[in-house]
């Protein structure tokens, strides 16, 4: 992309196609809608590919709540090239491949400086569903009105302005479709592995949910040598997909008979695994992960978000007298610009599998497809290409 790109667009609305949801749970209306030109701190970025996550699915049902608004365009894992950037922009410029993430990270502040977990303090009030700094929106119906953003991306779009601190810039060698992973699911399971767990060798594994997230926990937990993966699924298929990220062992809870799964696991492992992921979201499954740890050393990251309201009830005794931890993730502890160029070049020396989280591919005017695969359970990654 020369300069020919910028200099016919740069600093001017740009009118282009967009994925736009008006209610919760409809199809995706594709529409002709504007988007801005990228004011101070900000890069407008053409979409080569989008894929679709389960958060995504989350936010396109969710009809309460903060979160939920309507028009918007979702969309959170993409990768494309910069159009344009705003002032004060100097980190990357027109031509460069990059992907947008929605958990940021400035660089600068205390909490990106620090070693400890992956939060940002550079801003001090978090808009739901517009831009980070002052929650306004940078797209316009053809109508004129106000279209709300998705966790600080929208992806579902020919372009987008995304937050400097939500840009990550990548190798212009790097496979596209590949990068697009990295913007989300993928390096979350990877990074609560490495970063979260610090999964070490001859370690056991638990995983609940054989997702593209779980997946990916157990291709980090693989790369970093544990002796044995569990995966804790209700789709049996889920074993031989996991085989290929790392999976040695496989549970389906509805054939355990009268054993709980936490039982069944603990058989399996010297009275507990070392490490437990919870990669769905659901209450009842953090208290089997948790149960499923060995007493005095076990581990429980949670990884899916409990959409519901419904709290986890742990007792005091089974923290204080077995010892075990509990622990949240978001993002898999990972900070974007520091550790997606470390999984990228992993991928590129051939010890990353991310080809395998490509089960489907689809064009822009198909992304419902997408939305029905992933809703049926046949997909974990669905590519969707913007010009094909």
């Amino acid at each position: 992309m020369g300069s020919n790109f910028a200099s016919q667009t740069a600093g001017k609305p740009i009118r282009c196609k967009a994925a736009v949801c008006r209610k919760a749970g409809e199809p995706l209306i594709i529409e002709e809608i504007e988007v801005a030109p990228p004011s101070s701190w900000e890069v407008r970025i053409k979409i080569l590919c989008t894929s679709l996550c389960q958060s995504d699915l989350s936010f396109w049902k969710l009809s309460t709540g903060p979160a939920s608004a309507f028009p918007r365009i979702l969309g959170h894992e993409a990768a494309g090239v910069v159009e344009s950037v705003g002032e004060n922009v100097e980190e990357v410029k027109t031509g460069d491949i990059v992907v947008p993430v929605f958990k940021r990270n400035c660089g600068e502040c205390r909490d990106c400086k620090s070693q400890k977990g992956n939060g940002c303090s550079k801003f001090s009030v978090e808009y739901h569903c517009g831009m980070p700094r002052d929650g306004s929106s940078r797209f316009k119906d053809k109508n004129g009105e106000n279209l709300h953003h998705t966790l600080r991306v929208s992806s579902f779009s020919e372009y987008t302005v995304v937050d400097v601190t939500h840009v990550v810039k990548m190798s212009p060698d790097f496979p596209i479709d590949k990068a697009s992973l990295l913007s989300c699911g993928v390096s979350t399971g990877l990074g609560a592995a490495w970063k979260v767990a610090e999964v070490e060798e001859g370690s056991t594994v638990a995983i609940f949910g054989l997702g593209a997230v779980g997946l990916a926990v157990a291709e980090g937990a693989r790369l970093r040598g544990a002796s044995k993966i569990i995966g804790v699924d209700l789709n049996p298929e889920k074993f031989e997909i996991g085989k290929k990220f790392g999976v040695t062992d496989f549970i389906n809870p509805t054939t355990c008979g009268e054993k709980s799964t936490s039982q069944v696991i603990k058989e399996m492992t010297d009275d507990g695994a070392d490490y437990c992921f919870e990669c769905i979201g659901l209450t009842h499954l953090m208290q089997d992960a948790f149960t499923s740890s060995r007493k005095d050393t076990g581990k429980t990251i949670l990884l899916g978000i409990e959409m519901h309201g419904t709290p986890l009830s742990i007792s005091p005794l089974e923290l204080v007298a077995a010892g075990k931890t509990i622990t949240g993730s978001m993002f898999g502890g990972v900070k974007a610009k520091v550790d997606i160029p470390i999984f990228a070049h992993q991928y590129l020396n051939n010890e990353l599998n991310l080809d395998g989280f490509i089960t489907h591919e689809v064009s822009f005017e198909d992304i419902n497809k997408a939305f029905d695969l992933l809703e049926a359970r046949k997909s974990l990654r669905c590519i969707i290409w913007m010009d094909k």
